[in-house]
């Protein structure tokens, strides 16, 4: 009786230890959106509690002043491309490391895992003179090409965990069956990798969608900008109009609170398995 006691009371701790940890977390939701409803003189003065009146043209004036649709297809176009490269480069790149285990193998493995820790702060500028040698800087190529590079690290090694857990005699029936390795691969593995494919595709998501200081390298025509890039406009050095700040920023985040949401399931499958099986 006194064990399942002590039990009940640990999970009761920490149970309330993970809604105060949650509403932490949230906090920093509560006042955009509180805010992004207030007047610029409401915020002002009281910038924690509830509007005194009311300004939902607060984001009637974001989305046109940002010309919304615009830079909203600007983030879902790159977004969408650079998640489709990356899935299909890392996933390929993770299978070949798993399946071939040479020394050459993890030896790039290794070096995926240590780029990680490089701070991109300290490769800006050499960043910008090659884009713009390459002659692709201002263009969605190149900032496609770069958040390629900068990406498939982390995803790699998100792959090459969780394939560890694929059974290796599931191809080798596929080959003796007269499978080729590309079938192999789409046919057979890629689709055991959907829950990962889904963690991928989040974090990857929520990185893209939210960048600022990427784009801000490589985009300088106010035709390509993303939301975060756009948003900034309102954020200027003498003057900051926070209420039509924030209601951007309340606008551009409800794609990803909808993509998570949508796929909250796979993305806790994907997690766990990679990290038990891994």
């Amino acid at each position: 009786m006194n064990t399942s006691r002590s039990y009940n009371s640990r999970i009761f701790v920490a149970e309330c230890l993970a809604i105060l940890l949650a509403l932490v977390f949230l906090t920093p939701f509560y006042f955009a959106v509180i805010n992004s409803f207030k007047s610029f003189g409401d915020l002002l003065t009281d910038s924690a509690g509830w509007p005194k009146s009311w300004h939902p043209g607060n984001y009637s004036r974001a989305w046109s002043l940002l010309r919304f649709p615009r830079v909203f297809g600007n983030s879902l176009l790159i977004t969408v491309i650079a998640n489709a490269g990356l899935v299909v480069i890392s996933a390929m790149a993770a299978h070949r490391m798993i399946r071939v285990p040479t020394r050459f193998n993890k030896g790039v493995f290794g070096l995926f895992v240590a780029s990680m820790i490089i701070p991109f702060q300290s490769i800006m500028i050499p960043l910008v003179k090659v884009v713009s040698a390459l002659g692709i800087q201002n263009s969605y190529v190149g900032i496609i090409i770069c958040y390629f590079g900068f990406g498939t690290m982390l995803s790699v090694f998100l792959y090459h965990g969780y394939m560890k857990s694929i059974p290796k005699e599931m191809e080798e029936s596929a080959v003796v069956d007269g499978c080729s390795p590309y079938g192999v691969f789409w046919r057979i593995v890629f689709p055991l990798l959907k829950p990962m494919t889904v963690t991928v595709l989040l974090l990857n998501s929520l990185w893209i969608w939210n960048d600022f200081l990427l784009p801000l390298l490589i985009l300088s025509s106010p035709g390509l900008r993303t939301i975060p890039l756009a948003a900034s406009s309102f954020f200027a050095q003498y003057t900051k109009q926070w209420d039509l700040g924030l209601a951007s920023l309340v606008l551009g985040i409800i794609p990803i609170i909808i993509f998570f949401l949508a796929m909250q399931k796979h993305i806790i499958e994907g997690i766990t398995a990679g990290s038990v099986k891994g």
